[in-house]
């Protein structure tokens, strides 16, 4: 547990900033309240009403805190992303990952409604994706999404994944990339 409290450096692209969740930000999200105040605080960004993205549900949160615990190597496999703006940041989203298979990272990611369909889960997906591939234990990135929802599957194809067949529940489908 003591390696969990040094700080993951941040990843950076050409328009986001995505760091790496700790623990006290997963108190502090977990905590919520009408303002996120402390998540925005830990974060040095703006939080806005529509945080957190769909699907963002208080499940997630214990799932990432269990892989805190019962994974360790893992640290820095998941990140809030956020929007540079003006002088500040706004929390825009978050992408993350867990081992799947012996060698294989799987991710998602997710945007708020207001920052979708521009490009910022690509850019932050493929952030994590090459990030991922330089670690020692990782051979492969893999993820998976329903066959219906298009605009996930360019995010993958975009990060220089190929289809690898179905996912693991039922009108999903996966896609992976070797490192």
């Amino acid at each position: 547990m003591i390696g969990l409290l040094r700080r993951t450096a941040d990843l950076r692209t050409a328009r986001l900033r995505l760091v790496a969740i700790t623990p006290a930000m997963l108190k502090a999200d977990e905590a919520g309240g009408a303002t996120f105040e402390l998540l925005a605080k830990l974060l040095g960004a703006e939080v806005t009403a529509e945080w957190p993205p769909e699907h963002w549900e208080p499940h997630v949160l214990h799932f990432i805190e269990k892989q805190f615990e019962e994974e360790p190597r893992t640290r820095g496999w998941h990140r809030y992303v956020l929007l540079p703006k003006g002088r500040g940041y706004t929390l825009i989203g978050a992408v993350g990952a867990f081992p799947k298979l012996e060698g294989d990272a799987e991710i998602g990611y997710s945007t708020l409604p207001a920052f979708q369909r521009q490009r910022y889960a690509t850019e932050a997906a493929r952030a994590l994706v090459e990030w991922l591939l330089r670690q020692k234990d990782v051979r492969s990135v893999s993820a998976q999404t329903y066959a219906a929802l298009p605009e996930s599957v360019k995010v993958m194809e975009r990060c220089g994944m190929t289809f690898v067949g179905d996912g693991d529940d039922p009108g999903t489908v996966r896609y992976r990339r070797m490192r």
